[in-house]
């Protein structure tokens, strides 16, 4: 970050395909399935250059307010699709039965009402965070509708003169993501300044939400599939999908997280709903296995694991570990491959 200022560097493709060669040389016949890179959206428009793209933007102390440079931000994107796609390319080269899949921050979005100007707000925010990326990987090539706000934001892609082709012939085998909550998208500007959550968007009226307002949407994630499967048709993993929440330690260590049970079992329902729709769903990982720190909110308060781990945010705690009620009911999902969620 200091010395290359991360992605904005194309030196930095040559680093990591480095990595690349050393890691599917090293797990030949034992890895089969990759990713190139975690929710590769996300520095298109919910955490900005720094998180995900390493750009330090000459504000490295102030994370919230970090200064933004939308040509930066989208230069350094796009090293990060080049050396995606030459991974791919990569690891079919080391091994034909390697397959490597993208991964996307889905943040599905519906229009507010059915007013066509919260119909294109929708559109407008879906194309930006849900589909380029996707669009980019899974296609080859950069989707036209990019063309416009490329121009109007005054945003100019350098490429390297073969970069097209490198997309091209670098393209994904599978799609992953991760799904948390719906979104509604308003022509309100002040309305959704207002109300607006990590991802931005309004509040859907129809909705209930977990203790940080993201709104909890197990029918969104079976509409979301349908969507994507229509869109690419290839094999899709959810690779993310969870509710974090307060968790209360019993005086006897047992903690009652029913609340998130019932969260990843619904969910588990829609994705059954949406594999008998026709989607080629292969996999499902929740987040996550152990409690850490929360990525959004910076907070070990904000729970999502199946296993407690004695730390709080004011330094204190043992780093113990014991074992949620969810731990129990997952460990049975687990065995049952889905098929028991009672």
């Amino acid at each position: 970050m200091e010395k290359y200022n991360g992605w904005t560097d194309r030196r930095l493709v040559a680093m990591y395909l480095k990595f690349c060669q050393a890691i599917f040389t090293r797990y030949k016949g034992k890895v089969r399935k990759w990713l190139t890179f975690n929710e590769i959206n996300a520095g298109v428009a919910a955490f900005g250059g720094f998180m995900s793209l390493g750009i330090l933007n000459g504000v490295p102390t102030d994370f919230n307010h970090q200064q933004d440079i939308p040509q930066l931000r989208f230069q350094a994107l796009h090293h990060q699709f080049i050396a995606s796609a030459e991974a791919v390319k990569l690891a079919h080269e080391i091994d034909p039965k390697n397959e490597v899949g993208c991964m996307i921050a889905m943040a599905t979005t519906y229009p507010l009402t059915c007013s066509p100007d919260d119909i294109l707000e929708a559109q407008k925010f879906n194309h930006l965070q849900n589909w380029f990326c996707g669009d980019v990987q899974v296609r080859g090539a950069y989707p036209k509708y990019m063309d416009r706000y490329f121009r109007e934001n005054h945003i100019e892609i350098k490429k390297d003169f073969n970069d097209n082709q490198i997309l091209a012939a670098g393209k994904v085998d599978f799609f992953t993501f991760s799904y948390y909550m719906s979104n509604c998208a308003s022509s309100d500007n002040e309305r959704t300044k207002k109300e607006g959550n990590i991802f931005g968007g309004v509040a859907n009226p129809y909705l209930k939400a977990s203790d940080w307002g993201w709104q909890i949407d197990p029918k969104g994630l079976r509409y979301t599939l349908n969507e994507i499967y229509d869109r690419y048709q290839i094999p899709m993993m959810v690779v993310e999908n969870g509710l974090g929440a307060y968790d209360n330690k019993e005086p006897d260590g047992t903690i009652h997280d029913q609340y998130r049970m019932d969260y990843l079992r619904e969910h588990m329902k829609q994705m059954k709903e949406a594999v008998e729709d026709g989607v080629d769903l292969i996999g499902y990982t929740p987040w996550g296995c152990i409690d850490l720190v929360s990525a959004s909110t910076g907070e070990m308060a904000k729970r999502y694991g199946f296993i407690y781990v004695d730390r709080y945010d004011d330094g204190t705690g043992d780093y113990s570990r014991l074992k949620k009620d969810s731990f129990y009911w997952y460990k049975k999902v687990i065995a049952s491959n889905g098929a028991d969620l009672e």
